[in-house]
């Protein structure tokens, strides 16, 4: 089983997104060997952006409520993905990448600001989503 697990600040808008664009391609392509979660660096239980939940229903995503959870420790055996540099370097002694290996840019938060900046963010997190499942299937078929 490969442990991914998204990493923003809030774990109400990015993360979240992340996770579950990220269970719906994973189904879509019938890869089994994934497992997603999220967790925010200050999280403090809020629940799931309102917007995120709108854009997440219009990409046919998981759409429901979630409280977010904050990050206590790392799980060695789990790759975390965070949304930017500076919340990568925060994040000693474990398998460690941020959006910016996958894309070259960060993706921004899109807290408190419109629908279709959380539509343009879901589009990047695809992206980033899309380039990450596609670098481990390829690096496992190589073994």
């Amino acid at each position: 089983m490969i442990k991914i697990c998204f990493i923003c600040t809030g774990n109400t808008c990015r993360s979240i997104m992340a996770e579950r664009i990220a269970k719906k391609k994973a189904k879509l392509l019938k890869e089994k060997e994934f497992s997603f979660s999220s967790k925010g660096l200050n999280a403090h239980g809020e629940n799931i952006a309102e917007n995120a939940k709108i854009v997440l229903k219009e990409m046919g995503a998981l759409a429901s409520n979630r409280k977010s959870v904050a990050l206590k420790k790392l799980d060695l055996g789990t790759l975390y993905v965070t949304m930017t540099d500076a919340q990568k370097d925060k994040l000693k002694g474990g398998k460690v990448i941020s959006f910016v290996s996958l894309l070259g840019r960060e993706i921004s938060d899109p807290y408190g600001q419109n629908l279709d900046v959380y539509r343009q963010t879901a589009r990047e997190i695809e992206k980033g989503v899309d380039i990450l499942i596609n670098k481990i299937s390829n690096w496992r078929n190589e073994l």
